[in-house]
C-alpha cells in the first residue's frame, strides 16, 4: 500500500516497505528514522534522501569515493549489529553534501553515513581521532 507526503520536491508517493530505516536517527536529529530515497533525475554521484518523520528533511548524499579514491574506514562490529547485518553481507559508506548558497559544495567525511542494502539500514557515525572534515570541499572546485 502506498503512502504519500508533502516534501520540497512536491507530493511524494512511496511504499513503506521499501523505506530507508536510521534506527538512531541522524546525528543532532535522532528523531529522523525513516527516509525515502529520492529518484535520481539527473545523471551522477548525487542523490537525495527524504525524511518521511518530518518532510522539511531531507539531505543530498554521496559515495565519496568517487571524489576521495582513498576514503575508507573501518566499521565495528556494534555498527554492523545495528545495522543487523550478516558477516558477508556488503556495507556501503555514504557522505552528506551539503551545497550552500555560494555553490561551494562541502562534504561530511567525519560523520559518514553506513549503509546496509541487504537490511535497508543505515546508521551515522563520527569517525573518532579522524582528520576528515565536516566540510571538505569538493575537488575541483574554483576558490573565487
Amino acid at each position: 500500500m502506498m503512502e504519500k507526503i508533502i516534501t520540497r520536491f512536491g507530493e511524494v508517493e512511496y511504499d513503506p516497505e521499501n523505506l530507508l530505516h536510521f534506527p538512531e536517527g541522524m546525528i543532532g536529529l535522532p528523531q529522523l528514522k525513516k527516509f525515502i530515497v529520492m529518484p535520481n533525475k539527473k545523471k551522477g554521484p548525487l542523490f537525495w534522501i527524504q525524511s518521511v518523520d518530518e518532510p522539511e528533511f531531507a539531505f543530498v548524499l554521496t559515495d565519496p569515493t568517487n571524489f576521495f579514491l582513498d576514503y575508507n574506514i573501518k566499521t565495528e562490529e556494534s555498527e554492523r549489529k545495528t545495522l543487523q547485518m550478516g558477516k558477508e553481507d556488503t556495507i556501503f559508506v555514504l557522505v552528506v553534501v551539503t551545497v550552500p548558497q555560494d555553490h561551494k559544495i562541502t562534504m561530511n567525511l567525519a560523520a559518514p553515513i553506513l549503509f546496509s542494502p541487504q537490511t535497508n539500514r543505515a546508521m551515522q557515525v563520527i569517525l573518532e581521532k579522524s582528520d576528515y572534515s565536516t566540510k571538505t570541499p569538493l575537488p575541483g572546485q574554483d576558490s573565487k
